[in-house]
């Protein structure tokens, strides 16, 4: 059984930390967090570099990359040692192909059910413009889900934003859905982010032009967080750029990663860009009829379910 005191580690920590006893000065740090956390709950899971931010801005602590690491091991700790609930966090950075396969007929018939159960329409099928999300930081995409979902707006991980082939893939993707599509952008303020924004703005578009079947079809990229403006408005701490980054030479200022923008203040700032480009009487159209069709659906589900068990 692994056994953690005082910031001295015993052994490696392997599951749950049962007998969890930080020292004071980790128990104040875990406090600090727990504020933090509290603070933030309607944005649960927040990614370890928000909560840092945070207690940065908040409760003045070191603003290092050694203060950093040294956080997320205790709030890791804090986690096996159930005193931060594991749902309050997110540090993941798994992908993951789930297969459609179902144990038996019963079991897909469940899923039949639960698809009926929670039935929505397509709120941007009726919209003049597709728009989806990408954010830089994976960890933030269930915060951006919940302000996109309401839309039927899909979020996206930019992990490999600058690669040809996810470039090539989002104009594929355009030029199907034939419509004028936005592509909200969420990335840190820096040389390299700013620079491969700019790229793939460019790179996207050239291909939906090139492989359009006809003019309507368009894509605009708006970088909706994080900005010189938002860095200056809200008092963001800088860093100097890198001086191994290349586009340094050319970025006056300093830089300031997208975590330390407050995570109401950025579903703010999303929330406003979709708004801003939404259709609401359309959106109000779709709600409407997709209480017709759910009432539709579960009619279906109940003629269904008279049928009874098929012959074996």
């Amino acid at each position: 059984m692994s056994r953690v005191t005082g910031g001295r580690k015993f052994a490696r920590p392997r599951g749950y930390i049962h007998n969890y006893r930080p020292q004071k000065k980790t128990r104040e740090l875990l406090a600090q967090a727990q504020k933090v956390l509290d603070e933030y709950r309607d944005y649960w899971p927040l990614t370890c570099r928000q909560v840092f931010y945070r207690m940065v801005g908040r409760h003045g602590y070191e603003k290092t990359e050694t203060a950093y690491a040294r956080l997320c091991h205790h709030l890791a700790n804090a986690r096996r040692g159930k005193l931060i609930p594991f749902e309050a966090i997110r540090d993941d950075g798994v992908i993951s192909y789930n297969l459609g396969h179902f144990d038996d007929r019963d079991a897909f018939m469940d899923h039949v059910r639960r698809l009926a159960a929670n039935y929505k329409r397509n709120r941007l099928t009726a919209q003049k413009v597709h728009m989806e999300v990408w954010c830089e930081a994976a960890g933030m995409l269930p915060q951006l889900y919940r302000v996109a979902e309401p839309y039927s707006i899909p979020v996206y991980s930019s992990g490999g934003f600058d690669s040809v082939t996810t470039k090539k893939w989002i104009a594929d993707r355009i030029c199907d859905i034939e419509k004028k599509a936005i592509i909200l952008h969420l990335g840190d303020y820096d040389p390299s982010g700013v620079s491969i924004f700019d790229s793939v703005a460019d790179d996207a578009a050239a291909f939906v032009i090139a492989d359009r079947r006809h003019a309507l079809i368009s894509v605009e990229f708006e970088r909706v967080t994080l900005t010189h403006q938002q860095v200056q408005e809200n008092a963001l701490p800088m860093s100097p750029p890198k001086s191994t980054d290349s586009r340094s030479k050319s970025w006056k200022g300093g830089t300031c990663q997208l975590e330390a923008l407050p995570p109401d203040v950025i579903a703010g700032a999303l929330n406003e860009a979709i708004e801003r480009r939404i259709d609401r009487k359309q959106l109000i159209a779709d709600l409407e009829a997709e209480d017709e069709d759910q009432q539709f659906v579960r009619s279906l589900m109940l003629e269904l379910d008279s049928l009874g068990e098929p012959p074996k």
